[in-house]
């Protein structure tokens, strides 16, 4: 193992986190982790199966005596969410995730860390690895693409699988019992346009950057900055005093990251560059003040950039400017059913420019579904007033809290023995394989827990390290009670 995993327990779990760690596995690029969890599986000489899609379903044989007692999936998704700061030289297709030990803290060195769901991942792998352990039947699930879009329970086949209690092992706050999730739906506006040459002659860069950025859905409520957003005031106010010609705007990645950061290439006459520094400035120290206490670090910079040929006509720059303006993002309504808890809300994802037209991607989530589709139906009806195509992948569902899950008073009660506390018990405003899983597959009973991760989904990701071994503790326990 790496040193910066050394005396760190349950050893087990860290060995199998060391070489995940390794492995690329961006969202829709799981092969190589596929492949190591095959091996694995091979070595072991464990049953295994791969669906059409790239799900593993790896079983286990009770421990001997066991065998009569109920079956346990443990359910986590094998790929991560590849960001890192644009100052980092990281190939998220071949370079392993430098890990960071920063006190009883794990982060990477600019990236994200992948402890999201490789934590998850690595304890059923060690579950599996330990013959040591006392438990019934156990099947590992482990899905392919979560972080996108949930493709690989969306393609779960319910036939796979014979247990019927389920432990997710993807939530990230220790002591936490999730036991509901909300339901997302996607939007993709395209808004074509022809390219033209430009008329000024001094091409310019305006950059976001600094902001803290986070999960879409765990982190809409703490009033985050969007760069995009930002970036698209600047403009606004740019064009209020100037003209100027736009080439290209980007900013954000993933459709469940908030966006961090965001740039536009812009054509201006030479002489109205020091107003534009001016407007940026002033937003800038505008933006500062309003997310004074929970995302200091934002900055806007205007830089020398190198000439651009092509550049959009100003009807098309007007549009894209307002839309982004116009176009919702951050929390919708609050949960008139659990105090805290967001009930639906919207991110505005990510612009892109391409050859013939600029890309907005939008995500949406509510724990109603019938709110949620009231949301994707007014981004549609918003695209049609703009004139923009706009494509909306079937949603997925939500998870309905059951409070009275034999499950769950089970697992409340071996950890107020464990710890001598009770664990909190909660639904959140993200969306969680168990939603389709239990869909898919009624009457499986269920609960998603997990060690303390913060800034999932950002290269400021990191893993609380005790509590990773009380994870451990909880699980082994739970599988050791549900075989008694």
């Amino acid at each position: 193992m790496d040193k910066v995993f050394e005396g760190l327990t349950p050893e087990l779990l860290w060995k199998h986190f060391d070489e995940i760690r390794k492995i690329p596995r961006c969202s829709g690029s799981e092969e190589k982790i596929i492949d190591y969890i095959v091996n694995f599986a091979k070595e072991r000489n464990l049953d295994y199966k791969v669906d059409e899609v790239g799900n593993v379903v790896i079983k286990k044989k009770a421990t001997p005596g066991k065998e009569g007692k109920p079956g346990v999936i443990l359910q986590g998704h094998i790929d991560m969410v590849c960001e890192k700061n644009n100052d980092v030289q990281h190939d998220f297709t071949k370079d392993p995730i430098k890990v960071v030990r920063e006190g009883d803290w794990l982060t990477a060195d600019g990236t994200t860390l992948g402890a999201d769901n490789g934590i998850g991942v690595a304890a059923a792998l060690a579950i599996l690895d330990d013959d040591s352990l006392v438990h019934g039947p156990v099947e590992a699930l482990f899905t392919v693409d979560e972080e996108r879009g949930l493709t690989g329970a969306a393609n779960i086949s319910a036939d796979s699988l014979n247990g019927r209690i389920l432990l997710n092992l993807d939530s990230e706050d220790d002591g936490v019992f999730t036991i509901g999730c909300a339901g997302g739906g996607d939007s993709l506006f395209k808004l074509e346009f022809e390219k033209i040459n430009p008329e000024n002659n001094k091409t310019i860069k305006i950059n976001v950057s600094g902001l803290k950025g986070g999960h879409s859905g765990i982190d809409i409520n703490k009033g985050r900055g969007n760069a995009i957003k930002i970036l698209t005031r600047v403009l606004f106010d740019i064009r209020e005093k100037n003209n100027f010609e736009l080439a290209i705007i980007e900013g954000g990645d993933k459709r469940n990251a908030i966006p961090r950061e965001a740039h536009a290439i812009i054509v201006l006459d030479s002489k109205d560059e020091s107003s534009v520094k001016a407007i940026a400035e002033k937003v800038n120290n505008e933006v500062k003040e309003e997310l004074k206490g929970t995302d200091d670090g934002v900055k806007i910079d205007v830089l020398d950039s190198e000439k651009v040929d092509k550049v959009v006509t100003n009807s098309v720059r007007d549009k894209i400017i307002n839309t982004i303006l116009a176009l919702p993002h951050g929390v919708l309504a609050m949960s008139q059913a659990i105090e805290g808890l967001v009930e639906s809300s919207t991110n505005l994802a990510a612009v892109h420019t391409n050859d013939n037209y600029f890309e907005i991607v939008k995500s949406s989530r509510s724990s109603i579904n019938s709110m949620l589709g009231f949301i994707l139906k007014s981004l549609k009806a918003f695209a049609q007033l703009i004139n923009a195509s706009i494509e909306q992948p079937p949603p997925y569902p939500g998870w309905t809290p059951n409070p009275s899950s034999p499950l769950l008073q089970t697992m409340k009660d071996i950890y107020k023995n464990l710890f001598g506390k009770e664990p909190v018990v909660e639904a959140i405003h993200a969306g969680l394989e168990t939603g389709i899983i239990g869909e898919k597959i009624p009457g499986m009973d269920m609960i998603s827990f997990g060690p303390t991760i913060k800034n999932p989904h950002s290269p400021d990701e990191k893993v609380e390290i005790n509590t990773v071994e009380r994870f451990w503790t909880l699980l082994t326990k739970t599988l050791e009670h549900l075989a008694s």
